[in-house]
């Protein structure tokens, strides 16, 4: 009962989402996500208009002045190929399947962008602009080049059913070359008929037509253009086809007879044909400014009072009318996708033609269709990368979008994870970073890939996380244990298993090469210089190695935790036939070993056999080489 509750009018929504009402209840709508970029053909379409696009972006400020509409009309004439090779894929598709939607909705696309590319962008002035609108009309009515083909393959063409048909089309789409060798066939086979194509013919071929070669002035075609008009009239009061009712139409026609034209409607199948016509034979001249008085009386003599206008009719006319905030709003009502609204409205603004219109919650028109149609993108598996560029150029809200959107892009492999930290870092969204490196460390902590899961800590300069995932003896065991004698008496068995089944770990490499990023954290610290420890020892560097692995429990580099560890494998080299500790450095790890022992007591931690047995042996040999030191370095005294 609630009035604002009430459904509103019935639109489709255009873009993301397409609804469908429920059966059983008027008021609840099925929202689903747009379909259309499942499609094999318009992902092609997408593809292919990115690379446009992007171009378009960077050329922006290279050319002014007529080159730079041109630029312009050549980047709009791109787009329109990439719509044609969408919609020719599109056919070939539906030859295999009974019913394939993107064949119309492409032929409205094709028709509605070449239609704004004659009146927003390229801007004809009159004379060019009915030759341009011409061509728009043969382009998109080709119903008559197969009829003509069928006409002129036939034994006898001037008998043939639909000659007169074809031969109309052509007056009426001013394809006067044509027509007139057409006519040539009638005269050829009815010789009592010769009289009268040849008028008609000599006709067709001095009507006035203003030609980009042409030097002549609007002034003097009109002039020639009314002689010309004057001599069709004049033929036809004087009855001169009166004999032939098809020539006798074709001469109406000429001279713009609008009921005449009106009763080949069949023939033209749309309004803006017959709109085409009508100027050709009525209004030569006409300017962009003057369309809009003929666009709408066309539509509704052609329509008639039967039948209303569908929404392309409505788009059509607003372009007509030069309005294109309506053909904006029309095609994003219309269509199902933002992809045409998108591009066209982009092109538009480079064209200087969207400046004064700002959308009152902030973004400009542009802006917020691309950010709509990126948006979309960013569902599908591949296209989101499409997507990135959209937003980079959406100066207001494309980076936030992009922040938006990107967080949410499953991270399904290392390969994607790795492509979508790149976009990340050159664009310094430093967040995002850490945050996927973030989900990676943990997925790789949860895979027991302790060495990637440290890698991407690292790449996200995450001190905590890194210093979370290194302090555990697992990690500590498979980044320092390498190929040499040193004992694993602490190691977790697991790892010691994979370390005796191999002899060496492949996550090696990373503690090898850590460089700078040691400075992470202080496990980071403690690890690097473990690993060096490591390596010297393997290197037989005795010295070195004991100086550095005294040093890192002096200097509490390494955690309390792990001195036992250190001091275990400080063990051989106390055993070492030359003394390698000297007496100072064997009171420091003397103490170092109360120190581990009255912190295992005042935990309460009860030892084991093998940790008491450890402890022994370390206590018998640092006495042991404390005796060796203190005899060696008074000897060196005493000489």
């Amino acid at each position: 009962g609630d009035p604002h509750l009430a459904p509103g009018p019935e639109v489709p929504l255009p873009g993301l989402y397409g609804k469908e009402k429920r059966p059983d209840c008027p008021y609840v709508y099925v929202v689903r996500k747009d379909l259309d970029i499942y499609s094999q053909t318009l992902r092609k379409l997408f593809n292919e208009s990115h690379g446009i696009f992007v171009g378009l972006q960077k050329d922006e400020k290279e050319k002014l002045g007529k080159s730079r509409t041109a630029q312009l009309v050549r980047v709009s004439k791109n787009y329109r190929s990439v719509i044609r090779a969408s919609m020719e894929d599109s056919h070939q598709l539906a030859s295999k399947f009974v019913c394939f939607p993107q064949v119309s909705t492409l032929s409205a696309m094709e028709l509605i962008w070449n239609l704004c590319e004659i009146m927003f962008i390229e801007a004809a002035p009159a004379g060019s602009l009915l030759r341009h609108l011409l061509d728009w009309v043969r382009l998109h009515v080709c119903d008559v080049d197969n009829m003509l083909c069928d006409v002129l393959r036939s034994e006898s063409p001037a008998k043939h059913k639909n000659f007169w048909d074809a031969l109309t089309i052509l007056v009426l789409q001013g394809r006067m070359d044509e027509a007139r060798q057409l006519l040539s066939k009638e005269a050829n086979t009815n010789p009592t008929s010769v009289g009268m194509c040849k008028i008609l013919d000599e006709l067709m071929k001095k009507m006035p037509v203003l030609c980009p070669s042409n030097t002549q002035t609007l002034t003097e075609m009109e002039l020639k253009w009314q002689h010309w008009h004057e001599a069709c009239e004049r033929f036809l009061k004087d009855g001169t086809f009166a004999s032939n009712p098809h020539m006798e139409t074709l001469c109406k026609i000429l001279v713009g007879d609008e009921s005449a034209i009106l009763e080949k409607k069949d023939l033209m199948t749309n309004w803006y044909h017959f709109l085409v016509t009508r100027l050709l034979y009525c209004h030569p001249t006409v300017k962009h400014v003057e369309l809009h008085l003929y666009a709408q009386s066309s539509m509704d003599l052609f329509l008639g009072a039967e039948s209303s206008p569908e929404p392309l009719d409505i788009i059509l006319l607003a372009a007509f009318e030069l309005d294109i905030h309506q053909v904006i709003k029309e095609c994003s009502i219309a269509l199902s996708n933002w992809w045409f609204v998108a591009h066209l409205t982009d092109l538009l603004d480079h064209c200087n033609l969207l400046q004064s219109h700002n959308l009152y919650f902030g973004s400009n028109m542009r802006e917020y269709l691309l950010l709509e149609y990126a948006s979309g993108l960013f569902s599908h598996h591949s296209l989101w990368q499409l997507a990135v560029d959209y937003f980079d150029h959406c100066p207001e809200f494309g980076r936030a979008y992009l922040e938006h959107h990107i967080e949410r892009i499953p991270l399904d492999t290392e390969h994607k994870a790795l492509k979508i930290l790149r976009i990340c870092e050159q664009r310094m969204m430093t967040e995002q970073v850490r945050s996927i490196c973030k989900i990676m460390a943990m997925k790789a902590v949860r895979n027991n890939r302790l060495g990637s899961a440290l890698s991407w800590s690292i790449r996200a300069k995450d001190a905590a996380f890194a210093t979370l995932i290194s302090d555990s003896n697992n990690m500590y065991t498979l980044m320092v244990r390498s190929d040499n004698n040193l004992p694993t008496y602490s190691a977790p068995s697991r790892f010691l298993k994979e370390y005796c089944e191999r002899g060496s770990f492949s996550d090696l490499d990373l503690i090898d090469n850590l460089g700078p990023s040691m400075l992470l954290s202080d496990r980071l610290t403690f690890l690097g210089k473990y690993r060096e420890f490591h390596r010297m020892y393997g290197e037989k560097r005795f010295c070195a190695a004991a100086k550095l692995l005294l040093t890192l429990m002096t200097a509490r580099i390494a955690p309390c935790s792990f001195w036992m560890t250190l001091l275990t494998d400080a063990l051989p080299l106390l055993e070492q036939k030359e003394v390698i500790f000297s007496a100072e450095q064997t009171y420091e790890l003397m103490k170092c070993l109360e120190d581990v022992m009255a912190a295992e007591s005042k935990n309460q931690k009860l030892q084991d056999d093998a940790e008491t047995m450890k402890v022994e042996m370390l206590r018998i040999g640092l006495a042991r080489n404390l005796a060796r030191a203190i005899v060696k370095e008074g000897t060196l005294e005493e000489s």
